[in-house]
This record gives structure tokens, sequence and C-alpha cells, in this order.
């Protein structure tokens, strides 16, 4: 029975209610399992990170501890201010234990975590008063008068203080390098080992519930694709047999712009004979639409819009553009009448194509401002170009038709001197515009060197 409706053509709006129906449910499952998956991917993904930012906060602090502690101790072995400078600037300015204690704050179950790290600041602070007073007898030893205003406050110890400047060097280094400054180091240690354990125990138990969320949520996410594979087989089976067959033959048939048969579903074959009715009219009309979409319909050139579309699809690199207009226009409009103007642009258009190749085009963008392109045409065709307009004014300056003498102004450049197509037509607006203040008659090629714009300006005889 479903073969015999099948072959005499189904209902394709029945198909698309199917199609809608299987399609909303292939889309529920994907959405379901992707987020499913991805839910707890997320989650262990951001177990892990927040368990290397604690870490990297707790090893952060040893770091700037052992900085301070190199600091203070090349500066008391050399006397070299330098090393005391950047001790102070990484202890006030970077502050780099501190951020590590502010970074473990802000987890709030780091609490373990964050008291075993503070514990290791307080005796990274014990070392900085040590190395305070041994960076202050390095100071009098040499002399300093320039030093941080905190190592003012340190006082010396009279017996210290008697000391020559070689027995303060030597106390200093045995200050920062003795074993009782290695013993609180020690602690520093203790205290970043026990803050990074406690991070671990914290992270632990939250990482394998989420990895054992995963694996359940993974496992799902394959059962469905498995399911989803097997319904886009049927679909795909469907719609072929159905109706995509029956369409391609038609699409086919379109691109050969060929009638389309008329088989299939029941609307497909309605569809197919208004097609084929529509074709032959659709044939005796598309190049006439084309055309005037395209062209002006005054002189035949391309108008505005057929302009913008040569552009968009043109190698400006290797194009030549020209804006002409028609020298005092309006004062011919004025004396011979709008009549006579008409005729002088139809005329101008035909004589632009005796000059230029077939392969150039013709734009009429407004008024009477016209462009022409010369494609493929490197940048050494100045002598041609000139040539040419001055043919083109002397056959308008001397007509045998009845029209008014006329002569038109240029502005010319190259595509090379830019890859913008706006700042392109700029170029020749520039130089147009030197034309007429030149006098018009007149064409004016734009040239680029370096950083400098230069207008180069020849003339027509008159």
């Amino acid at each position: 029975m479903l073969l015999k409706q099948m072959k005499n053509g189904l209902s394709l709006r029945k198909i698309h209610t199917w199609m809608i129906v299987i399609a909303v449910i292939l889309s529920c499952i994907m959405v379901f399992s992707t987020y499913r998956v991805m839910r707890s991917f997320i989650h262990l993904t951001n177990v892990t990170e927040e368990q290397m930012v604690l870490e990297n906060a707790a090893h952060e602090l040893l770091n700037a501890s052992d900085y301070l502690t190199e600091r203070a101790q090349r500066f008391t072995i050399t006397g070299d201010p330098r090393f005391m400078e950047e001790y102070f600037a990484e202890a006030f300015e970077n502050r780099r234990r501190e951020k590590a204690v502010d970074i473990m704050k802000k987890d709030p179950d780091a609490a373990a975590p964050l008291e075993a790290l503070r514990e290791a600041m307080s005796y990274s602070i014990i070392l900085m008063n040590r190395e305070y007073y041994a960076m202050r007898l390095v100071i009098d030893a040499k002399g300093y008068t320039q030093y941080p205003t905190l190592l003012r406050s340190v006082s010396l110890r009279q017996n210290d203080a008697a000391l020559s400047p070689a027995e303060k060097m030597k106390l200093a280094t045995q200050i920062v390098m003795d074993d009782e400054y290695y013993k609180e180091k020690d602690r520093i240690r203790q205290g970043i080992r026990k803050s990074v354990a406690a991070i671990e125990t914290l992270t632990h138990n939250v990482k394998e519930a989420a990895l054992s969320d995963f694996r359940v949520d993974l496992s799902f996410g394959r059962t469905m694709i498995v399911l989803q594979i097997l319904l886009i087989f049927f679909v795909v089976w469907l719609t072929s047999f159905l109706g995509i067959s029956p369409i391609l033959r038609a699409v086919e048939q379109i691109k050969a712009d060929s009638p389309i048969p008329e088989v299939g579903a029941n609307e497909f074959r309605y569809l197919a004979q208004a097609y084929n009715k529509m074709y032959s009219v659709y044939k005796s009309s598309i190049e006439h639409l084309n055309f005037k979409a395209s062209h002006d319909e005054l002189t035949g050139a391309y108008n505005r819009a057929g302009y913008e579309l040569l552009l968009s699809g043109m190698d400006i690199r290797s194009t030549y553009m020209l804006l002409f207009d028609v020298d005092h226009f309006k004062t011919i409009n004025d004396t011979y009448g709008h009549e006579t103007g008409d005729k002088i642009l139809i005329k101008l258009v035909k004589v632009l194509k005796s000059h230029f190749r077939s392969d150039d085009y013709i734009c009429r963008i407004g008024g009477d401002e016209f462009v022409v392109f010369m494609v493929h045409s490197d940048e050494m065709q100045r002598s041609l170009i000139e040539s040419k307009i001055s043919r083109i004014n002397n056959e308008l300056a001397n007509p045998t038709d009845g029209l008014p003498p006329v002569s038109i102004s240029a502005g010319i450049a190259h595509g090379i001197q830019t890859e913008d197509a706006a700042k392109l037509f700029e170029k020749c607006d520039l130089a147009l515009y030197e034309s007429k203040k030149r006098g018009r008659h007149t064409y004016t090629f734009y040239r680029k060197s370096g950083d400098n714009e230069m207008l180069r300006v020849s003339s027509n005889p008159e």
C-alpha cells in the first residue's frame, strides 16, 4: 500500500510534518546529551583549575620568599645597592607573597590551606626582620646615605655599631646565612607543603566525584550518538526516497536551463508544472531585466548600481580609474536646453566607447559625471591615456552632428596607489578637482611618493 502511494506521489505536507517531528527529537537528544557531557566536563575542569590556582599561589609565596633571600644575601656579600632596591621592589611593589594569600582567601573552601599559607607567611616576615638588620649593617659599613626609609628605623646594637666596616659586612652575611636563618626558611617550606597537601586533600574527593559523573555522562552521550546516527540514516533514506531524488533531478534540469520533469510528490508535480509555465516567460524577460537593473537608461552606460557591482568584483591593483565630467555642463543645459544636454551625454558615451577597449567599463555615476575602468592595465599607461583623452576632447570640440562643442576634464589614478576602492575614487576626485581649478579641458594624474601626495597635471591644447 505504502509503495503504491509512493509511486503515485505522496503528500509533501505529511513528509514535512514527520521530518519536523524527527528533527525536533534529534535536536532535543543532541542538546540534552551535549549539555550533560559539557556540564560534567566543565565541572571537572573547574575543579582542576581551582586546584592549580591554589597550588600556584602556595608556590608563588615560596618563590617570592626565596627571591627576597637571594637579594638580601647578594647585598650583604657584594654591598651593591641594586640588590637592596630589587629586594624592596619585590616586598612592597610586586608583593607576590601577599597576592598569593589574597588569591587563596577568595576560595571559601580553602580555610585549611589558607591557614598553612599564613603560617608560612609569618615565618617569611620573621626572616625579613633579620634581613633588615643585615642590610642596615651593610649600609653603615659602606656609608650609604640613600636607602629606604624603613631601614632608617632599624637600630644597630651597641656592640655591632662599634664594629669595623669589614666586620659589619661579615656579620651581615652570617645573619642571612647561619643555621637559624635556614631553620626559618625550612619552616616556610613546611608551611607551603602543608598548604599544598591540604589543597590536594580538599580537591581529591571533589575531583573523583566529578570524574565519575563525567564518565557516566560520556557513556550516555555515546549512547545518544549511536541512537542519533540510526535516526539520521532513517531520515536520509526517507527523504531521499520520497523527495530528494526528484528535487535533485529537477535541480540538474534547472542548471541545464531546461524545463523540469513533472514527477515526484503531488505538491512537487504541481510546482513543476507552474515552473515550466513560467520558464518560457522568464527566458524572454531575464536579459531585459538584467540590463535595465545595471545600466543607465539614457546613455546605455553602467549606472550607479552597475558601478558598485563592478567595483566589488574588480582587481583594483591592476586597474586605472578615470573620473570625467563635462566642462560647464550646467551652462550648456541653461543655454541649449536639457534635451541638448542629454544628447551630449549620449554622444559622450559613444565617443568613450569608441576610444576605449571593449574590456573596459564605462559608468555614469551621476549627472554629467562618468567613470571609466581600464582593467588589466599597469601603471605605465600614462601616455596612452593622455592620447585617448586628447582624441576624445578633439572629437567633442569639433562636432559634425549639429551639437555644440564641449570638452571634458578628468582625474586619473591607478589602483596600485591604494587597495581601498573608496579611497581610489577619492584620489580621482582630488585629481579632477585640480583639473577644474586649472581651467578645465585638462586631465590630472594622481601620484603618491612615500608619505607625500603629488598631482601631475597635463593640459590639452585649446
